[in-house]
């Protein structure tokens, strides 16, 4: 046998074998049995009220604000509070030199024993001059003159006695108290510095921040729409003191204390066009500071018959659109664009696109295809504590259905 005939031989005999091969490879696909719809959580959706939320940006601010000023004139001699520390009502936090004022107290208290003496002694002569003007032997004018040096060093007595009050008023406020309880700040005077009573400047700062104020402003015309949506009916108001505020931080997280709202002032300002409304927190940690930025949370109406769905249920188009599956009566899934309003927590609310008694797909979403059938199972959200699997909300439906 030649070269050439041998070599045809074996590349029929290879060609016979590919052809073996391929058709034993499509006769085990064709065998293959198909890939069951996949199983996918769905949530039945159910109309509820739900609170219409403002979040507005705010500004924390102390309760109380006192300056610590001197009421005496003198020299400094002891700072005795930590700066940047709380101090309570009363408290003392600067000495002044008090020598004067002890000097001042003795000698009012000289000047009112002086005047006692004064008194005593008119006193006496009046009880004389009484029993002899009684037994006729003295005049009607001694027991005048008697009567008016009585009256006379009484009233001493009593200018003493304020003198003196005045002198140990002014040596106790040789220490300087604060006025009122909270943190004080630094100290803007220093040891061996001269204080006057009638000076412009303070000693310190002390602000009460437990609780705070936080002043946060909003739109005139949204909170005229928001009345006028009341008004017509489509929005319920809050009853008074119901209406929850909350704070959150410029990192997301929310305060853990709830606020309440104070008021609502009944100007606009007219270079911003705002209103300014105040709520006030409690702050037994001091996590709340006197100028810090945060964001309040306002409930400001109530919205009956409104639907929210999971925020991980949601899809995003490549141009951002909101998309939502559904499960239709045939047991497919149905692609549904919508129109998402405000945030609650972690759902959405939604305006539009969805209606009472639909069923919408939250767990399995990546698995879905479009018009594909799947298998519904009831969904129910996981407790807080623990950790939630990641959202869908990144993914495309052109993306999936790849």
């Amino acid at each position: 046998m030649s070269r050439s005939q041998s070599k045809r031989r074996l590349q029929a005999y290879l060609l016979a074998v590919s052809v073996f091969a391929f058709a034993t490879s499509a006769s085990r696909a064709q065998e293959a049995p198909a890939m069951p719809p996949p199983a996918v959580g769905v949530l039945d959706l159910k109309a509820h009220a739900v609170p219409v939320v403002s979040e507005l940006p705010g500004r924390v601010a102390a309760t109380r604000v006192s300056e610590v000023r001197p009421r005496v004139s003198g020299i400094l001699q002891e700072r005795v509070f930590q700066q940047g520390t709380k101090v309570n009502q009363g408290d003392v936090l600067y000495r002044i030199d008090s020598r004067l004022f002890r000097v001042r107290v003795e000698s009012a208290e000289a000047s009112l024993r002086r005047a006692e003496a004064t008194r005593d002694n008119a006193k006496v002569q009046f009880e004389r001059q009484k029993t002899l003007r009684e037994r006729n032997v003295a005049s009607g004018i001694d027991f005048d003159n008697a009567s008016v040096a009585l009256a006379q060093s009484e009233a001493d007595v009593a200018l003493a006695q304020a003198a003196l009050d005045e002198a140990k008023i002014n040596l106790d406020y040789t220490e300087v108290r604060a006025p009122i309880s909270g943190i004080i700040g630094g100290a803007l005077v220093t040891e061996g510095a001269l204080v006057t009573a009638d000076g412009t400047a303070n000693l310190a700062l002390i602000q009460q921040i437990d609780p705070v104020y936080v002043d946060f402003t909003q739109s005139a015309q949204d909170l005229i729409a928001l009345r006028r949506a009341v008004s017509e009916g489509k929005l319920e108001s809050p009853k008074p003191g119901e209406a929850r505020v909350s704070l959150v931080f410029d990192n997301g997280t929310t305060y853990p204390e709830k606020g309440k709202l104070l008021f609502s002032s009944a100007s606009v300002d007219p270079t911003t066009g705002q209103v300014t409304l105040r709520a006030e927190f409690p702050n037994p940690r001091t996590e709340l500071l006197p100028g810090m930025y945060v964001r309040i949370r306002i409930e400001q109406a109530i919205q009956q018959g409104a639907i929210t769905i999971p925020q991980r249920s949601v899809l995003r188009t490549q141009d951002g659109r909101p998309q939502v599956y559904v499960v239709a009566a045939d047991g497919t899934a149905k692609l549904r664009d919508v129109k998402l309003g405000q945030s609650l927590d972690q759902d959405w609310v939604v305006e539009s696109g969805l209606k009472e008694g639909e069923k919408l797909i939250v767990d399995g979403v990546q698995k879905v295809q479009p018009d594909g059938k799947v298998v519904p199972q009831p969904w129910a959200p996981e407790k807080p504590n623990q950790p939630q699997p990641p959202a869908d909300a990144g993914k495309t439906p052109t993306a999936q259905a790849k």
